[in-house]
């Protein structure tokens, strides 16, 4: 009797999982990929920026492993909501948890909470249709903005709000947003880091890209751009040579503006009802290699505040949680009996969405040898019957396959490109189950 795993999350994580334990298996499993939300591919629908369509073509590999005979895709089923971690372990003989990284860390700092402070995934979210944020969700009436971080989140971040709406239309932004970022009264955008251009966790490609906007211009200030040491890596030499080139740069007068700040934190987010302003202190590395203030502080005129320091896990009902590492506690992707877990989830956001595919091919083969000989659960205990019995109807594959037809429709009558995306679970659900 084939082997029966769930696998708890549909983004890169949990769909390589699946194709990882079929072909480590030679077939002999049967995986049912649970999602919460209608749509799967995670990340790669709901975390990549809409213009960068060479990395959303992974979407085409994921849904090749969707479409195995082993593999079956239940939208619309909530751990903790419709099922538990008991339930699942009666009716199948592993469960493996590849949830990711949903949330932002905090800054910790005083104005956090102001609106107007908002984690860079809420923005994120939005601009790329999920269906947990509202398309009224961002009114960008502030002509500055500041961006909290040097990463490729932030470089995404920064670059949609650079871009004019007619530069999106070809992508597959949700209708509603783009008329939002059509109306924005952005003019300034501040990217801001803590530590000097050779710490910036950027990928040459994506910090590029900013070079090259054609509603932004760029600039780096001459003392900002100074590094600390030699003999860094290809990928950071590469970083700090663009950074260096754009301090050289002189603005041409485009429509925006975009000041890439380092050897800067922010202190304070200012401001009574909303946000008014950022307070930043000047810093420097101490002999130890920490970060510290200088004492020298300035003001940012921002009306919004987007941090962008980092993702980390949430803890999922009834599975063990480390509230120090953000992660479920592991050995090669082991969490206790009949229970493992894969992704960032896993080993905490490190990693480009490939890195997930070895990933998951360890916890796979922790998890074969595990259970190897073992005793199967019953094959009359099925997950199906239960929803039912709860009142629980997924979405299937196919019908996920109709919610993709009503999109390219969609970009059709709008004549935006190939898809644009539906918003909510209800258009989801019209469209899916008319």
């Amino acid at each position: 009797m084939a082997l029966r795993v769930a696998v708890i999350g549909s983004g890169p994580a949990g769909i390589y999982t699946a194709e990882a334990l079929v072909k480590q298996s030679a077939g002999a499993v049967r995986v049912d990929v649970l999602e919460r939300l209608p749509t799967p591919y995670g990340l790669v629908r709901y975390g990549v920026a809409p213009d960068h369509t060479s990395i959303k073509s992974i979407a085409n590999y994921l849904k090749r492993v969707l479409e195995l005979p082993e593999v079956r895709f239940l939208g619309g089923v909530t751990l903790g909501e419709h099922l538990s971690v008991a339930d699942l372990l009666g009716h199948y003989d592993a469960v493996v948890y590849c949830t990711g990284a949903m949330v932002d860390r905090r800054l910790g700092i005083p104005g956090e909470d102001l609106p107007g402070s908002v984690a860079a995934t809420d923005f994120v979210n939005w601009y790329c249709g999920h269906p947990d944020v509202d398309p009224s969700r961002f009114t960008l009436d502030s002509s500055e903005v500041a961006v909290i971080g040097v990463g490729n989140v932030a470089v995404d971040v920064v670059r949609i709000l650079a871009k004019t709406a007619d530069e999106l239309s070809r992508t597959d932004v949700p209708h509603d947003v783009l008329q939002r970022l059509s109306e924005s009264q952005v003019k300034a955008i501040h990217m801001v880091g803590r530590r000097g251009p050779e710490h910036a966790k950027f990928t040459l490609k994506e910090l590029r890209e900013l070079g090259e906007l054609d509603n932004a211009d760029v600039v780096v200030r001459p003392d900002e751009a100074q590094v600390l040491g030699s003999g860094f890596s290809r990928q950071v030499q590469g970083n700090v040579d663009v950074i260096r080139s754009w301090a050289a740069r002189e603005p041409v007068g485009r429509a925006r503006r975009l000041d890439v700040r380092f050897w800067l934190r922010p202190v304070e987010i200012l401001g009574a009802d909303r946000v008014e302003g950022l307070r930043l202190e000047r810093t420097r590395l101490s002999p130890e290699g920490r970060v510290v203030g200088t004492g020298e502080f300035e003001t940012l005129p921002v009306g919004m505040v987007l941090r962008s320091v980092g993702y980390q896990s949430v803890p999922l009902p009834g599975v063990p949680f480390s509230e120090d590492t953000m992660t479920v506690p592991n050995q090669a992707g082991r969490v206790r009996e009949r229970e493992y877990v894969a992704g960032w989830l896993k080993r905490g956001p490190t990693g480009v969405i490939g890195t997930n595919k070895s990933d998951a091919a360890e916890t796979a083969r922790t998890l074969l040898a595990d259970l190897e000989g073992r005793e199967r659960v019953p094959a009359a205990a099925t997950i199906d019957a239960l929803l039912a019995e709860r009142g629980v109807r997924p979405i299937t594959y196919d019908e996920w396959q109709a919610i993709e037809a009503a999109e390219t429709e969609l970009a059709k009558s709008l004549g935006r490109g190939d898809r644009v995306k539906l918003v909510g679970l209800e258009a989801m659900l019209r469209a899916c189950r008319p």
